[in-house]
């Protein structure tokens, strides 16, 4: 009860912030080579695909939050409370693996930046992206969730610093933009990148790690006024976020639509970096890099950070932080070591997470449709009904992208 008058006493502002760590899987270094290779190919054919996958990721990533809020539980200890031991340890071992991934991508991306700025060797570069993210946990630890939030909204706002510059730099054609928002395609490729962005727009990751931010962050309100006007505040926190997130989104693909169209080798991001600099000249490019390297090192921090909430959920144990971190850090050291095509791993990573966008999606739609479990503040049927359509839609995107990966 303390901690409601607190919250009902405080402004509205000071309660923001969980929202943010979220969305920084939103622009993460697979964010970045997809939204780049959909511009540099099609022009603006995408830009709807980035509104769409924004719209989504706002809704999903609220009721993550006000299951945490309502429940007092994040989505994998809700789950695990329903499984059995068996199932649940299957569970666990599919939600690792897409951890794993998420690192793989983050890390990869990280090191990537880092060859970029320094010319270092991608393993040397993927060991200082996995060190500087244990130095942001040891953040967390010791100095609280609020000066964690701060630290990664810090990160934030230098990778949008870092990508809108480009687009101010060469501002895009108005109409042209605008007739991005059409929904359309152009051939199998485009459908490829479509379902690139938009299906894994949903991080699995993001989704389990919300509910439990936003629970550790403000409690569990009690029932009624001071409840209404958390989720209130959450709903603002999550859109603002969102907002900042789709804004980088946009930017990377229109950046790329405005200077990059046409061009060779910009399918990667070391080819996209080198055109940036060719087109946009040697400060943008460097402020490409920066916000780059910023976001492999946030969302490396914020995916170990999942890790060990769906470890904690799921396994009812903690585990250390240095060997958490090791967990998922060693497979994308390894990737790295043997010398396979950063770019390449980076689109199997996302592969790899496609699997697991269901099984974070659709326990989540039922758990904040259960009226026994979320009392009042169950989802309006409108609310569910948005929900299903948005996990299945993704879903069968991810089944797209899967195919079309593996068969292409």
């Amino acid at each position: 009860m303390t901690q409601d008058v607190h919250a009902r006493t405080r402004p509205s502002w000071v309660l923001l912030g969980p929202a943010f760590v979220a969305a920084i899987a939103y622009v993460d270094p697979g964010n970045v080579a997809a939204n780049v290779s959909a511009g540099a190919q099609f022009g603006f054919l995408l830009v709807w695909v980035i509104v769409v996958a924004n719209a989504m990721a706002c809704l999903v990533q609220y009721l993550s939050a006000k299951l945490g809020l309502v429940t007092g539980r994040s989505l994998p200890e809700a789950v695990g409370a329903r499984m059995g031991r068996p199932s649940r340890l299957a569970y666990w071992a599919q939600a690792e693996l897409v951890a794993m991934a998420t690192d793989l991508a983050e890390v990869v991306g990280g090191a990537i930046a880092l060859y970029l700025l320094f010319d270092l060797p991608l393993l040397v570069g993927g060991v200082i992206t996995g060190v500087v993210s244990l130095v942001l946990l040891v953040v967390k630890d010791r100095r609280g969730q609020r000066m964690f939030e701060r630290v990664i909204t810090g990160l934030l706002l230098i990778i949008a610093l870092g990508f809108l510059t480009s687009l101010f730099a060469a501002p895009p054609p108005l109409a042209e933009t605008a007739e991005g928002l059409i929904p359309r395609f152009a051939g199998a490729e485009s459908i490829l990148l479509a379902a690139a962005m938009l299906g894994a727009t949903v991080m699995p990751h993001a989704v389990y790690l919300h509910s439990g931010l936003a629970r550790d962050r403000h409690g569990q309100p009690d029932a009624g006024p001071a409840r209404r006007a958390m989720l209130r505040v959450t709903r603002w926190d999550v859109g603002i976020a969102m907002v900042v997130a789709g804004a980088v989104n946009l930017s990377m693909l229109l950046v790329a639509a405005t200077n990059l169209q046409g061009m060779a080798d910009t399918d990667s991001i070391e080819g996209a970096h080198a055109a940036v600099q060719s087109t946009l000249g040697t400060t943008v490019a460097l402020l490409f890099a920066i916000g780059l390297l910023a976001s492999g090192l946030a969302s490396s921090s914020v995916g170990a950070y999942a890790g060990a909430m769906i470890m904690q959920g799921l396994l009812h144990r903690s585990v250390p932080l240095l060997a958490r971190r090791l967990v998922t850090l060693l497979p994308a050291l390894a990737i790295l070591a043997i010398g396979l095509d950063p770019s390449r791993a980076l689109v199997l990573s996302q592969v790899v997470l496609s699997f697991g966008i269901p099984f974070a999606l659709i326990p989540l739609v039922r758990l904040t449709a259960d009226a026994t479990l979320m009392g009042a503040d169950v989802n309006h049927r409108v609310t569910t009904a948005l929900g299903w359509l948005v996990a299945g839609l993704i879903s069968l995107l991810n089944v797209v992208l899967i195919y079309l990966t593996l068969t292409g």
